[in-house]
């Protein structure tokens, strides 16, 4: 991960420069924990662009900004092109490449086309500003999903501001907004806002559907995805949580060890031992699959315990580097926050992981409730559309608070078209064609014999569930304690806007607006009622889940084909 921080819309003839440019370095400094390995400034009267680097492909020439030596265009990303070795070679005649950056591409792919094309050719994760002073123009971008976090923001004086993290607006912009994924800004067209480039076919609204499972190109598509994205000049590792998603991730990416996909598989891995990590506390239901699989693979594997005090302790820390009071979010951001520290610690600073599986499967127990497969695609789409606001920021705030760059195969745009063009009934746990209802059966069965039976069948568990039940409990008991019940029936009217409706929402809060007293900053934060990680639309599935207000997988605990125990750690 890296940290940008860009000013833009800059009048030379009101605007003083410098003390702009002093400005740009100071925001830029409270996202350092993103890049901490170098910082780089490039300033004119028009635009300041300000990077923090996470140096991963290309260490040693990569640094940002990148100028293009001919035209003069600046280029500030975060985040991987992992076609780009396709992309430079059809750009390589044109234009003078300055380093291996895998960003580099972009500089000279905005020469040659219109944005919505040149976007729809990435594969990969980004967010970035590019800064044209020839024609006096910028352009903005995010990727598909949004597995990169991008804000923009307003100060006084109609600066743009644009940042990896709120924090770096915070306080300096009247109105701070979230980029939405799959869309792009330029300045010659500022008054249209954000466009959208990344319109896929099967999140067309009423669209149902209906190619033929295949489980050969499901898993040659997951494997292509993970192969891509092992693309690193630094060591690197996969996470295990013990279910099905991180397992198949980090099996495939030990398929692949020995050779370097950078030059085809046939030069020797740089790196090709794996390291596999699993965070839980002591006895957590998740550690000794987790364990079971990182034997299978051959990974040295690393299990680190964290204690439900240490991971109270943290909460405020998790606040404000996932900037948000979301529940779901804070309870499983907390643990991989945790884990993400010691990961640093070890040297590694990029590791796969397996979310959005869950999204484009239905692997939430609560979809076990979907009336049918067409009710199961349109969650699927509402769930993926989302996922910036929960599980990317997780992923990608929870890792970049430690300089660790977290990437998710199964968010790969080509796999999503091969994953989500699929007949959804196929994806309805009581179609599976195993001997009791089973969510993600079509992955599930693609990947027979890759990982162990008794993880590749093993019933969802939520991660902040597999954790430790008693994780959850704990922050119960603590929320019970540090907020009263008077504090609780004043909600409202200490919190008029998304008002918590728990004492545990309550102390997130209270947290949340410690940090980020602005109401701006309020605005950013996503806020709706679920039931086991449910969409509010998805709530309509069952008369219980309008009486329910937990997010945990224990809200639909008659799913669970082995119970939950509280009392369990």
């Amino acid at each position: 991960m890296c940290g940008i921080l860009s000013i833009l819309n800059i009048d030379p003839a009101q605007s003083h420069g410098a003390e702009l440019r002093r400005q740009a370095l100071t925001l830029a400094r409270r996202i350092r924990h993103r890049g901490p390995d170098w910082s780089g400034i490039y300033s004119d009267d028009r635009a300041i662009l300000a990077h923090e680097r996470l140096s991963i492909v290309d260490v040693e020439h990569g640094a940002q900004p990148l100028v293009d030596t001919r035209r003069g265009t600046v280029l500030a990303v975060n985040g991987e092109i992992y076609n780009h070795m396709e992309l430079r070679r059809g750009l390589a005649e044109l234009h003078d490449f300055q380093t291996f950056s895998d960003c580099e591409v972009i500089l000279y792919l905005y020469d040659e086309m219109a944005p919505k094309d040149f976007l729809n050719r990435l594969n990969g994760i980004f967010a970035f500003v590019l800064h044209d002073p020839t024609r006096d123009t910028w352009l903005i971008a995010r990727d598909p999903i949004g597995v990169i976090p991008l804000y923009v923001g307003w100060d006084k004086h109609e600066h743009l501001f644009v940042a990896s993290e709120m924090k770096a607006l915070v306080g300096q912009c009247e109105r701070i907004r979230e980029v939405p994924p799959g869309h792009f800004m330029t300045g010659h067209q500022a008054d249209a806002g954000f466009q959208r480039y990344y319109d896929p076919a099967w999140a067309a609204p009423g669209l149902v559907p209906d190619a033929p499972y295949d489980a050969v190109v499901l898993r040659e598509a997951l494997e292509g995805a993970v192969r891509r994205q092992l693309m690193c000049d630094v060591p690197y590792g996969v996470l295990i949580s013990g279910g099905v998603d991180s397992s198949l991730v980090a099996a495939i990416a030990a398929q692949y060890r020995e050779g370097r996909v950078e030059e085809g598989g046939v030069a020797p891995a740089w790196w090709p031992r794996i390291h596999s990590f699993a965070v839980g506390l002591e006895g957590a239901p998740d550690l000794a699959p987790a364990r079971l699989v990182a034997e299978h693979i051959g990974a040295i594997h690393h299990e680190i315990h964290f204690t439900v005090q240490e991971g109270l302790d943290a909460l405020t820390d998790v606040i404000y580097h996932l900037e948000t009071f979301d529940i779901t979010t804070i309870r499983a951001s907390t643990p991989m926050y945790l884990l993400m520290r010691k990961i640093r610690a070890m040297g590694i600073k990029m590791v796969l992981s397996g979310e959005g599986a869950d999204e484009i499967f239905g692997g939430y127990l609560y979809f076990h409730k979907a009336p049918d497969g067409a009710e199961l695609h349109a969650e699927c789409v509402r769930k993926l559309q989302k996922l910036h606001l929960y599980d990317c920021a997780r992923a990608n705030k929870a890792g970049a608070a430690w300089g660790v760059e977290v990437r998710v195969p199964f968010l790969d745009r080509d796999f999503l078209d091969v994953a989500m063009r699929m007949d959804p009934s196929a994806k309805l746990p009581r179609n599976a064609a195993h001997p009791r209802p089973i969510e993600k059966f079509p992955l599930r069965n693609a990947f027979r014999g890759v990982i162990p039976d008794a993880v590749l069948w093993r019933q969802k568990e939520q991660f902040s569930d597999g954790v430790g039940y008693s994780w959850i409990d704990g922050i119960k008991a603590a929320a019970e304690r540090d907020v009263s019940d008077s504090m609780l029936r004043g909600a409202a009217e200490r919190f008029p806007v998304k008002t918590p409706e728990t004492k545990e929402a309550y102390l997130y809060r209270q947290l949340f607006e410690h940090h980020f007293p602005s109401a701006t900053a309020v605005n950013c934060v996503p806020w709706e009622r679920s039931v086991a990680c449910s969409t509010e639309t998805a709530l309509a599935w069952d008369a219980a889940f309008a009486k329910m207000a937990d997010p945990s997988g224990r809200a639909v605990m008659d799913i669970h084909a082995d119970g939950y125990s509280a009392a369990a750690n």
